[in-house]
This record gives structure tokens, C-alpha cells and sequence, in this order.
């Protein structure tokens, strides 16, 4: 049996970082890599750098600051897309994202990317997976001014896409972000377990969740849109 009712979907709605690609390029980003490039440029400790910048990212955190480039630039005064680059060989896509994506595709339904990430932080990483060409749209919720966290970007998101709460699936790896559309009433909700590859898997809660979208495909194909 399913753990989702494919027959009842026709929207598929996928989170990108921990969803779609490995959480450890973003993870070992902000944990480590920049705060070692400030702890260099203000001549401090790392484990300074890595207090001071914990502490910067709890207060907004949840916000559309916390995902804004241009808010951690004028910040810090760093070029955070020159600082992703030093490292963009990190940037990968988890090794069952592309068959689950296509077999979504193949089985009729409507594939769109919804991630809080900086347009220009989508861009790198569409420019180093080429997820454009499997999707049918890519939203960063940045067009929106608000975050996957707020019931605002679910009603902005239904305005512009026009989907049904009943007949989509919603991916993510956020137990918060997950639990703001199972507020906004979307029907259809799954949870990725193992979002960093170096990292053990997550305890989901009450969330269906999954660490390999391989166990997904069967009943995708057998269950198309008609």
C-alpha cells in the first residue's frame, strides 16, 4: 500500500535544499565556511565568528531575511554569491531527486519548485544541476516578500498557480514549513528524512516521511493523472 494517495494528486509541490538537493552544501556554508572567511576578515577566533553569527541568524530566522542575500551582504559585508562559489563543487542533487521528479512528470502532474532560497542562490544551483529542465516552474518565495512559514506566502502562492489544496502534495524537509501548509490546508504532505547526506536521519514527528524517493515510483507510474 502507498503511503501517498496518488490517485487523489495532481500538484506536486517540492522544496529544494534537503528536498531536491544535498542540505550539506548549505549546511557546511553558513556552519562553517562563512564564518571562517569573518573570522579571518575581523581577525577574530572561529568559534567567535561562529557565536556571532549563530546569534545573528536566530533573530531572523524563519524570516524572508534569513534567506536573503542582500540582508547577510549588507550585514557582514561579504559578497555571500562570491563566497557560495568558493565552494559550489559541494552543490549537488540527492541521487533519487531526478527519477522522482520524472517520474512525476511522465505520470501527468504539474512539477513546481517553490523554495525560500535567494533568486540568486537559485540560480547558482540551477546553474550546477540544471533543475530547469525537469520542472515546470521555479518560485523562490522572495517574489512574494514572505516565507513558506507564513500562511501570507500560501495564499499570495494560490492567487498566482492556482492550485487545490485537495489534489496536491507538498515536499519539504522543514517540519515548520510543513506545518504551515498542513495549516493552510493542503491535503497531501510528505517529509525527507535525511536532508544532509553527512548527517543521521531526522525524527519527522507525525509526518509521513521518506530517505529515498526510489520506494515512490512504482505507484507513480502505476497511478497517472487521467
Amino acid at each position: 500500500m502507498s503511503i501517498i494517495a496518488w490517485n487523489q494528486i495532481e500538484t506536486v509541490l517540492l522544496d529544494m535544499d534537503g528536498t531536491l538537493l544535498d542540505l550539506h552544501f548549505d549546511n557546511h556554508f553558513w556552519l562553517e565556511h562563512l564564518p571562517a572567511k569573518l573570522a579571518l576578515m575581523n581577525n577574530i577566533p572561529i568559534a567567535q565568528a561562529k557565536e556571532d553569527m549563530f546569534a545573528e541568524y536566530s533573530k531572523v530566522q524563519g524570516t524572508i531575511d534569513w534567506y536573503c542575500l542582500d540582508y547577510w551582504r549588507q550585514k557582514i559585508g561579504l559578497d555571500i554569491v562570491a563566497a557560495k562559489r568558493e565552494i559550489q563543487q559541494l552543490i549537488s542533487l540527492r541521487h533519487d531527486a531526478l527519477p522522482f521528479i520524472d517520474a512525476l512528470k511522465k505520470s501527468g502532474r504539474q512539477v513546481i519548485l517553490l523554495t525560500n532560497a535567494h533568486p540568486d542562490s537559485l540560480s547558482l544551483k540551477v546553474e550546477h544541476t540544471q533543475l530547469d529542465q525537469h520542472i515546470d516552474q521555479l518560485i523562490s518565495t522572495h517574489e512574494f516578500g514572505v516565507t513558506k512559514e507564513s500562511q501570507l506566502l500560501w495564499h499570495k502562492l494560490q492567487a498566482k498557480i492556482n492550485f487545490a489544496n485537495e489534489s496536491t502534495l507538498f515536499v519539504d524537509d522543514s517540519l515548520a514549513i510543513l506545518r504551515s501548509a498542513q495549516q493552510f490546508g493542503i491535503a497531501h504532505l510528505l517529509a525527507i528524512s535525511n536532508p544532509d547526506s553527512k548527517k543521521p536521519v531526522n525524527d519527522t514527528e507525525d509526518f509521513v516521511a521518506v530517505s529515498d524517493y526510489s520506494v515512490l515510483l512504482a505507484d507513480i507510474i502505476n497511478n497517472p493523472v487521467t
